[in-house]
Parts: C-alpha cells; structure tokens; sequence
C-alpha cells in the first residue's frame, strides 16, 4: 500500500509541469482570440464612423484667425507704401540733385565763355602793346644813331648795360661802333660782353 502511494506521488509530480504546459497554451489561445476580437471590432467602428462628415470646427477659429490674416496683410501694405515713400523721397532728392548739378555746370561753361574772352582781348592788348614798344624801341634806336657819338656815348655810359646792349644790337653798326668808342672802357667791356653772350645764346645757321 505504502508502495502504491509513493508511485501515486510521483505521477502527480510528473503531471504538474504538464499541467502547467497546458496552461499556458490555453492562456495564449485566448489571448489570441480577444485580440483579434478586438481587431475586428475596431475595423467595424472604423467602417461605421467612415460613412459620417466629419465634425465642422467651431466659428470661433475661424474668427480667430480672420483678424490674423488681415492684419499681416495690413502690415504688409503698410511696409511697401513706406517703402514707395522713401523711393520717391530719394528720387526727389536725385532729381534735385541732377538740377543742381545742371545749374553748376551752365555756370561753369558760362564763367569758361568768359575766361576765353578776356584772354582773347587781353592777347590783343598785349600785341597791341608789344607793337607800341616795338615801334618806341624802333624810334629811340633811330634817334640814339642819329644823335652825334659823343653825346649818345654820355647817354649809355648811364644806362643799365643790358638795356644799352639792346639798343646797341639794334644800331647800325657804323653808329654802334661810334658809341662805343666814347665809352670808357669798363662800360664798353660789360656791354660787349652781354652782346656777345646774346649771339652765343641766339640760333645758328
């Protein structure tokens, strides 16, 4: 009898992992199975709430977001007509600019018109003077030759001998060498000198 017991106690400790085997798959079956329940039954509403329109959002956004909207608009207009104005203040300004640019330089040509005048009249005055020393150097040569040699030599012997060296180069020799002679001999060697460093210095042939 004792025999029969323990053999019984060891097929219920060889029955309880089975047992427990059995279990589990069970559990996992069923576990299957709702979950694909579940599944379907999501599908179904899915389907039904398919069909219905969907819900319209209340007025309130939309008047939200209406007052949004114009107002970057606005800032927007606002910002490019601030823009045109700086563009037609600058293009004022360039204009004004331009005009001003205009008046300088019909200043300019009418002050260069003016210029040119008074250079062309003072060119004429100039000739107009240099015939007049021209002809005074011409007249006082011709009076200094036809003066008599002792008197003309008095007369340079005072002069600066540049200046006399001018109106000896312009003499006729015979009326050059007379003065000269009548001049002391200093003076006649510096005016020599200045002559002859004139010739030097005048071109040659």
């Amino acid at each position: 009898m004792v025999a029969i017991a323990k053999r019984s106690a060891r097929a219920r400790r060889r029955m309880r992992p089975v047992g427990r085997a059995l279990f589990l798959v069970a559990f996992f079956l069923m576990a299957s199975g709702l979950l694909r329940l579940g599944t379907n039954v999501g599908g179904v509403l899915a389907d039904q709430t398919a069909g219905q329109p969907e819900a319209e959002e209340p007025n309130g956004k939309d008047e939200d977001t209406a007052p949004m909207q114009e107002s970057e608009v606005s800032a927007v207009l606002d910002a490019l007509t601030k823009r045109e104005n700086r563009l037609e203040q600058r293009e004022a300004q360039l204009e004004q600019r331009l005009q001003d640019l205009a008046a300088a330089e019909a200043r300019i040509e009418h002050r260069l018109s003016e210029l040119k005048a008074a250079e062309t009249e003072l060119k004429r005055t100039i000739d107009v003077a240099d015939g007049a020393s021209e002809r005074d150097l011409e007249t006082l040569t011709a009076v200094y030759e036809n003066m008599k040699s002792k008197d003309a030599s008095v007369l340079f012997e005072e002069m600066d001998p540049d200046f006399s060296a001018g109106f000896l180069a312009r003499m006729k020799p015979e009326a050059a060498a007379g003065i000269m002679a009548g001049l002391s001999a200093e003076r006649a060697y510096s005016i020599s000198a200045i002559l002859a460093g004139r010739s030097a210095l005048g071109p040659k042939n």
